[in-house]
């Protein structure tokens, strides 16, 4: 599927944006996260993110914005934004041991501006 590839390059370049734009404290801080994050994937406490996207690429339709990986109540989950064909946003809650959607919340796509919701 390799023309489904670009739709995760703009993820790519949001994260590069967003790392240089943080400031010293922020960096350190994602250094640590991005550390744990690292040692929960070589303990097999969490799939690989390149493991989630394809998973993700094959089973929803869009282009990913955004993507966290954050530990809840001690289970690792990630959190995705994806932007769907049709314009509706889709945060998606996903279980990052798994790799199953646990939680799914839509917001439908917003009018043209100047045109009333």
């Amino acid at each position: 599927m390799a023309s489904a590839t670009p739709r995760f390059l703009p993820l790519r370049a949001t994260v590069l944006v967003l790392a240089a734009l943080g400031s010293a404290g922020a960096l350190a801080r994602d250094r640590g996260d991005h550390e744990r994050a690292r040692e929960a994937v070589v303990a097999g406490q969490i799939l690989p993110l390149r493991t989630v996207l394809d998973r993700l690429e094959r089973e929803q339709a869009g282009r990913v914005l955004e993507i966290e990986l954050e530990s809840e109540d001690r289970r690792w989950i990630y959190e995705v934004k994806l932007l769907q064909p049709d314009g509706q946003l889709q945060k998606l809650v996903i279980d990052a041991g798994t790799g199953e959607v646990i939680g799914r919340r839509v917001r439908p796509p917003r009018p043209p501006h100047g045109e009333p919701r």
